[in-house]
């Protein structure tokens, strides 16, 4: 299948650099150009992108009010959004999570892992910047405060409707773990990793990957490390 994308991004020159090095790739296509947030998810649903690759900073309504604005629509529950960042630590990295987004990239990334952002998203699959650490959002829940006394007490109660082992195994995505990897430290097939994790995202009501991790620190399940 081909993966559909929307590029967001209020500087033109930037938009024509994505499309050349998208529509370059057989498996995805360009399907659209947006200048602001508004015209993006107006776009996302009338062109029905796959993914959209979502600049933070445009002006009128930005990527983080266009991201909840998607988010928000049951009709594009199918939408993948991947924000571009000029800086990876970000404030609002954390706040585009929260909003629904899938992820995030910096803008100086490379073309190959931006293409494979595109392709990771697409499958609902993790979607941490290649570039950034394991513990990148670790670090921002605990500069907001989120992982402490401000702890989602909500979530924390939903957390009760996950089995043990797949409480288990969001500690495990919560890390940056992939299924191959979690499947090694529990010695368990990858298919019965994704089985779990699916489960626990239709539990806990993610839309992806990204949001587990999200959820974990928010709840308390898992603790932020500063360092």
């Amino acid at each position: 299948m081909t993966i559909r994308v929307l590029l967001a991004d209020d500087q033109a020159l930037l938009r024509s650099a994505f499309r050349v090095l998208v529509d370059s790739e057989p498996d995805m296509e360009v399907v659209g150009e947006a200048s602001d947030g508004a015209e993006a998810a107006r776009l996302a649903s009338e062109r029905r992108a796959d993914v959209v690759l979502m600049d933070i900073r445009m002006p009128g309504t930005d990527g983080l009010a266009a991201t909840r604005l998607i988010s928000a629509d049951p009709a594009l529950a199918h939408v993948r959004v991947v924000i571009l960042t000029t800086f990876e630590v970000d404030d609002y990295v954390v706040q585009s999570l929260r909003a629904g987004a899938s992820g995030f990239l910096g803008k100086g990334s490379e073309p190959d892992e931006l293409l494979s952002a595109i392709r990771v998203a697409a499958g609902g699959e993790a979607l941490l910047s290649p570039a950034a650490t394991k513990g990148l959002i670790a670090r921002f829940l605990a500069q907001d405060g989120t992982a402490g006394e401000d702890r989602d007490p909500a979530r924390a109660e939903r957390l009760e409707t996950l089995t043990g082992r797949e409480r288990e195994v969001l500690v495990q995505v919560a890390g940056g773990l992939s299924n191959d990897e979690i499947a090694e430290r529990l010695v368990v097939s990858p298919l019965t990793v994704k089985t779990h994790v699916n489960r626990a995202m239709a539990k806990l009501g993610a839309r992806d990957r990204a949001q587990l991790v999200v959820i974990a620190y928010e709840s308390g399940l898992v603790r932020p490390r500063v360092e």
